[in-house]
């Protein structure tokens, strides 16, 4: 799973692509509607591949949630709701990372992962990858003849 290209931009929704780096920031592709826009120095930028959940005593790679919440879920779009209940968004969430931080992790964080985890799935960005099976060695009977 590489997410080194998929941006989250302070002040505007969704996640984007990026497309190339200017000087003063940063020419992306909106995944939600694919609208190009350009950053601005002032804008925060978050690369999804650089972003690490608070666990107790560890920090886990968000991509390695994402892999978390695609076997959870088979592939499919997560089961509760980014807009759920905050017991409901914090019992999924230990589900799928039983020993996150509860203390650094706030139900605002776990609404962000879940409708992000959405937006990829849902724009085929990520998916379950499938076991690689070793290619069929095929039998020549002619050989096994002579």
């Amino acid at each position: 799973m590489d997410l080194k290209k998929i941006l989250s931009i302070s002040g505007r929704p969704g996640l984007y692509q990026m497309n190339a780096q200017t000087r003063g920031g940063v020419v992306a592709t909106s995944l939600l509607d694919g609208k190009r826009i350009v950053t601005s120095p002032a804008q925060q930028i978050s690369i999804l591949g650089e972003i690490q959940i608070y666990c107790i005593g560890k920090e886990v790679p968000l991509t390695e949630v994402f892999e978390k919440i695609l076997a959870l879920e088979q592939g499919g779009i997560a089961r509760v709701k980014p807009k759920a209940p905050v017991t409901d968004l914090e019992a999924y969430f230990f589900e799928v990372l039983e020993d996150y931080d509860e203390d650094r992790v706030y139900p605002s964080d776990i609404k962000k992962i879940i409708q992000w985890y959405n937006l990829l799935v849902e724009q085929k960005i990520i998916s379950l990858s499938k076991p690689k099976t070793p290619p069929k060695k095929e039998s020549n009977p002619k050989a096994e003849k002579e």
